[in-house]
């Protein structure tokens, strides 16, 4: 909050992932002082680990109808790719029957077409980060989908004809097993039909990240790590962060982007529509050969992305706390489903698991905009698409921080819908 009239001259942003720095770098566009506040630091948490993959074509939302079933069967295996404890956690189980209830085609449609603006500004916006200085590669490379049959291909083809129907955008095409071991040879005799995506890109997330932070503070702006929020007060013209320790910072306006710990702070701000922790594992393999590009494993949920001499294997979501240790049965569970695929990969040699937090809202929509309370705005629930929607993120909040009017592609978004 500023005087009538005038924009801010400074921001604080609560959170130092994909999202929160991309807020701050555009609003530094607009000449905005930053500070970004982290309780942990740059990229601690769903941004370190995950695939790294920008793939607008992919980001299918969660809440197809077949997830209740699925969700349902879960409960009886720890080790299937989407997890649901049986606990008594009240929040987690409202959560899940309000998740359960927007999984209609419908509401499926609303999700696609909505985050339509975010995935088509997706890769303009990283590329608007890394033209203006932040240093750091994304590669453009195609995405292959790996199947046992083409019936279970097919699935896939159905699936992404929906999306583009619904308002997506998937540039994609079948793959033969013989097209497929030609595309690529590191696959094994099990993987029986294919799907190519173009134009999507990706990367190493941690150090996109940090470069993102390197640049932030390069053009003037502060990041501080060990400062947990417990509170916010808005003031005249000011809003004020009190930290756990009773540290306070104080700024014209304030971003909260705490990924999936975002609730603990919206809640009190009038955001009616919670944000639970969808966790993914992800760890490093040696392989005898890298692969060319990217490969997903949809059966299973598996993403696999090159890195040096070897892939990073992402996958698995668990609905526990996003502070709660990791569970080794994941990642057994992990390998076991994805090395059928795979010649010349060494799993036993691979790196310890990382586990990250995903923040997943119970309607399949981010929350991005303005609160009750004056000043203060909040970003976050992208579920799996968070890295892929960071930027563009960022670029449409902060122009809504600023001006004082919602971009149209901000509106499905609204925190208190």
């Amino acid at each position: 909050m500023t005087a009538q009239g005038e924009g801010p001259r400074t921001a604080v942003v609560v959170g130092a992932g994909i999202v929160g720095l991309s807020t701050a770098w555009f609003l530094q566009e607009h000449g905005v002082r930053v500070t970004v506040l982290d309780r942990t630091g740059v990229a601690a948490g769903a941004s370190w680990g995950n695939a790294g993959w920008l793939s607008p074509g992919l980001a299918i939302p969660l809440n197809e109808p077949g997830v209740r079933r699925t969700g349902l069967a879960s409960l009886a295996r720890r080790d299937a790719p989407l997890h649901v404890p049986v606990t008594p956690d009240p929040g987690l189980w409202s959560f899940l029957m309000r998740f359960a209830a927007h999984c209609t085609w419908p509401a499926w449609r609303r999700v696609v077409a909505a985050n339509a603006a975010l995935n088509d500004d997706s890769l303009d916006a990283f590329d608007t980060l890394t033209r203006a200085g932040v240093v750091a590669d994304t590669i453009d490379a195609p995405f292959t989908a790996a199947f046992e049959s083409s019936g279970q291909a097919a699935g896939l083809l159905g699936e992404l004809r929906r999306f583009t129907e619904a308002g997506g955008t998937a540039d994609h095409t079948g793959v033969t097993a013989d097209e497929l071991r030609a595309l690529l040879p590191q696959l094994s005799a099990r993987a029986g039909a294919g799907v190519r995506l173009t134009g999507q890109r990706y990367t190493d997330p941690a150090r996109f990240v940090r470069a993102l932070a390197d640049a932030v503070r390069h053009r003037g702006g502060t990041i501080r790590a060990g400062f947990d929020v417990r509170s916010l007060r808005s003031h005249r013209h000011a809003v004020t962060v009190v930290s756990r320790e009773n540290v306070s910072v104080s700024a014209n306006v304030a971003v909260i982007a705490t990924g999936a710990w975002i609730s603990a702070l919206a809640g009190k701000l009038g955001v009616r529509v919670p944000v639970r922790a969808g966790r993914g594992y992800s760890f490093t393999v040696p392989m005898d050969e890298p692969l060319p590009h990217p490969v997903y494993l949809p059966g299973v949920r598996v993403a696999c992305t090159p890195v040096r001499d070897g892939m990073r294997v992402a996958g698995t979501m668990e609905f526990r706390g996003p502070d709660d240790p990791p569970d080794e049965r994941r990642v057994h569970a992990i390998v076991r489903s994805a090395a059928p695929f795979f010649e010349g990969v060494r799993w036993a040699e691979r790196s310890p698991a990382w586990v990250g937090p995903r923040p997943v809202s119970s309607d399949g929509l981010p929350l991005i905009g303005a609160t009750t309370e004056p000043g203060v705005f909040v970003a976050g629930g992208h579920g799996m698409w968070g890295f892929t929607q960071g930027p563009a993120t960022g670029k449409l909040l902060a122009e809504r921080v600023v001006t004082g009017k919602s971009p149209e592609g901000l509106r499905p978004f609204d925190p208190l819908r």
